[in-house]
């Protein structure tokens, strides 16, 4: 990940999507990334899917599947191969789907390019110091921080220890009169 402490934008040479969402999505923004950046830049491809999304073109996108990638040294080889196409932009899409979501979040990490978040109405934004606020707003919303389910979400937070604490004595209590049963059972003489 660059520019996160900045808001420079490199040249757009190319740009390196991460599919991990809805292919309604990526079929957007592939639409909305050719009129921002224009027909000429090539658009690359990490999926796991095995069909191209519209707007892709086979003969001129490289796509990556993850499940070619597999195990340690398969994710390995891909971060190298990324690395070495140095790409100076990088979109993931972020929808409420839980697709790629290791894969998505390590690539983050290990290419070194200029990251957007897509959203799942094919907005995107920075991922970089300019844009926090954009940034906290959306994590609370994913949290389910923001908005009405606030509330619940805290009241259930803070519950949550002491429900634990009330299974768990519930359960020694159960436990423990059993086992004093058992013993009485074995110590008290026959008649």
């Amino acid at each position: 990940m660059r520019y996160l402490l900045t808001g420079r934008l490199p040249e757009a040479s190319s740009i390196l999507l991460v599919e991990s969402g809805s292919r309604d999505i990526l079929e957007k923004v592939v639409a909305s990334l050719r009129r921002s950046w224009g027909a000429e830049v090539p658009i690359d491809l990490v999926s796991c899917f095995a069909n191209l999304p519209r707007g892709l073109d086979a003969a001129t996108t490289r796509v990556y599947r993850v499940s070619d990638y597999r195990g340690r040294r398969g994710r390995a080889r891909l971060y190298r191969e990324l690395c070495a196409r140095r790409y100076p932009l990088m979109g993931i899409v972020c929808s409420e789907e839980p697709l790629m979501m290791k894969w998505k979040w390590a690539l983050a990490l290990r290419v070194p390019a200029k990251v957007f978040i897509v959203n799942e109405n094919a907005d995107y934004f920075w991922l970089d110091r300019k844009h926090l606020k954009t940034i906290r707003q959306f994590a609370l919303s994913r949290a389910g921080l923001a908005g009405s389910g606030a509330v619940r979400t805290l009241a259930r937070v803070f519950s949550f220890p002491f429900a634990l604490f009330y299974l768990l004595l519930y359960a020694a209590v159960v436990h423990a009169r059993r086992a004093f049963r058992v013993r009485f059972r074995r110590v008290s003489p026959a008649s």
